[in-house]
């Protein structure tokens, strides 16, 4: 059973390889419906306590009341073992990701508090 912070919204910037590989390990995994805006994102990360994941860098200005959690792709994809292998570490490392951004690179990864005001 997923918890809150294992519910995850893909961006549509992101390999399916990954929506394929959380599936399977049986988290709820959204796919983010196409062309939608950055806000409608936030706003449905926001309501259903859903992660982010994105390769979208816009997203690191965005404050903790308007999203739930952001996990910023630096990993290279173009192998999607390169991706997975790296969200599957940073997963076995069970972060409460609630209000954080998490960088993911393909080696390591930050982890940051969301700020408290959206920047400008």
């Amino acid at each position: 059973m997923s918890t809150p912070n294992r519910r995850f919204l893909l961006d549509e910037n992101v390999r399916i390889d990954l929506a394929r590989f959380l599936k399977a390990g049986g988290f709820d995994v959204l796919l983010a419906p196409k062309s939608a805006p950055d806000s409608k994102l936030a706003a449905i990360s926001k309501k259903e306590k859903r992660v982010l994941v994105t390769n979208d860098s816009d997203f690191e200005d965005y404050a903790k009341n308007t999203i739930y959690a952001v996990v910023l792709l630096k990993v290279p994809q173009s192998k999607a073992s390169t991706l997975t292998l790296a969200f599957d570490r940073l997963l076995r490392k069970d972060e409460d990701m609630a209000g954080k951004i998490v960088v993911l690179r393909a080696h390591d990864e930050d982890v940051s508090p969301l700020t408290t005001e959206l920047k400008e």
